[in-house]
């Protein structure tokens, strides 16, 4: 079963640096007014030069990882039940951020246009929200998840619902400000559609594992 999480964790990292990224500078239209392959490659290797393009893709591929360690490693009921619960936690409000921004930006961006992106003129702006967002999301999942003696099942049907709501949101935006030719707002809501495609594919490894762990167990009782 870890070898299997490993796979999958490889098959994922390949997923959202190879695929989910290209695709949002794609849909984005890029920085020029006429597309080529030429324009698109440079485009690509700005946004991966980026280091606050890797926040985001950090964020999701360490959230695989700990999501898949709780399905299938079941080492952890070694430790102490209070440093599980608060890795799980971390994740899942991290993963939680990253979903409220994309569609908080998506819905600024429609609104007001590029002007929203003056509020966010500094990268220590943009992480001090993103910061502010993950402590508060911290708190209301602790507390949601103290009681439960389901902690990976509920993460996963909590973060595949909030994909799906975010998707609704991002993509309309997106529509909205491609169909106005705004400037940037293009590409933050691009990244807020891959951001919410991330995490749902994100959702569905853990479930598979845990699905097959279920029926393994139960071949062995």
């Amino acid at each position: 079963m870890r070898r299997w999480g490993l796979i999958m964790s490889a098959a994922y990292a390949l997923i959202v640096i190879g695929v989910l990224v290209p695709g949002a500078v794609l849909i984005s239209g890029g920085s020029n007014t006429t597309w080529s392959w030429g324009n698109f490659s440079s485009d690509l290797g700005d946004t991966y030069k980026e280091w606050l393009t890797w926040v985001p893709i950090v964020m999701v591929l360490a959230g695989q990882w700990v999501l898949l360690f709780l399905s299938v490693d079941t080492r952890w009921r070694r430790l102490k039940p209070q440093r599980h619960l608060a890795v799980a936690c971390i994740m899942v409000a991290a993963l939680t951020t990253l979903l409220a921004i994309g569609a908080i930006w998506s819905v600024g961006l429609a609104a007001v246009g590029d002007r929203f992106l003056d509020w966010f003129d500094e990268r220590a702006k943009i992480l001090g929200f993103l910061l502010i967002l993950w402590l508060l999301w911290g708190a209301v999942f602790y507390a949601y998840l103290r009681t439960s003696s389901e902690v990976t099942t509920r993460i996963v049907s909590w973060l595949l619902r909030g994909s799906i709501l975010e998707l609704l949101i991002v993509v309309p935006c997106h529509i909205v400000v491609r169909r106005r030719h705004d400037c940037c707002a293009p590409f933050a809501t691009s990244l807020g559609i891959a951001a919410g495609i991330a995490v749902m594919l994100l959702s569905f490894g853990p479930s598979v594992l845990l699905l097959y762990k279920k029926q393994l167990d139960g071949y062995q009782k």
